[in-house]
């Protein structure tokens, strides 16, 4: 099965470089580059878009569904939930420490990456049951950094900060 996981167009924390899980949609940005985006798609072949329920992932997958396949909005797709960070800065955390996955430090109550990864994972296990050729997932940035360890393995020194998509970058797998 193919999956085609993207990241959900640029919100107004992602320009702030602010924490959030809330439900915030597109800015104005993100929208223009979903539409970009959906020309991309057109030359997708899916059976099926799964996307995070958060509103920013939601528009963007009905914005870039050119072929008009069902949606289904799986929990398990939702950010990393920040906690007690949520409407700081980022730079409230080292942020090489807080997407490490093998870093025990708590800034607040956010959740941990294993917690985050176990939920994915439990994601993709369960996708392999299906019988689609090729799937369209919408989620996020952190999502994205549990994509990358499922199909590669944790780096060895836990570093994900690098490893999480950009606002509508497409990535490619196999599963």
């Amino acid at each position: 099965m193919k999956i085609y996981l993207v990241r959900h167009g640029q919100c107004d924390s992602n320009v702030k470089q602010i924490y959030n899980y809330v439900n915030e949609d597109l800015n104005e940005k993100g929208i223009e580059q979903a539409e970009e985006l959906s020309k991309q798609i057109n030359n997708i072949d899916y059976d099926i878009v799964i996307s995070s329920p958060l509103i920013r992932a939601k528009h963007t997958a009905e914005i870039i569904n050119v072929k008009n396949k069902q949606i289904i909005y799986d929990e398990r797709l939702r950010e990393r939930e920040h906690g007690s960070l949520e409407g700081q800065s980022v730079e409230v955390t080292d942020r090489e420490d807080y997407w490490n996955y093998f870093s025990d430090k708590k800034y607040g109550t956010e959740e941990s990456i294993p917690h985050l990864f176990s939920r994915v994972k439990d994601f993709l296990d369960g996708l392999k049951t299906k019988e689609y050729n090729s799937v369209l997932i919408v989620a996020h940035s952190g999502v994205s950094k549990a994509f990358y360890a499922y199909f590669n393995d944790i780096p060895e020194d836990g570093k994900l900060l690098n490893l999480g998509l950009k606002n509508t970058e497409v990535k490619e797998y196999n599963l």
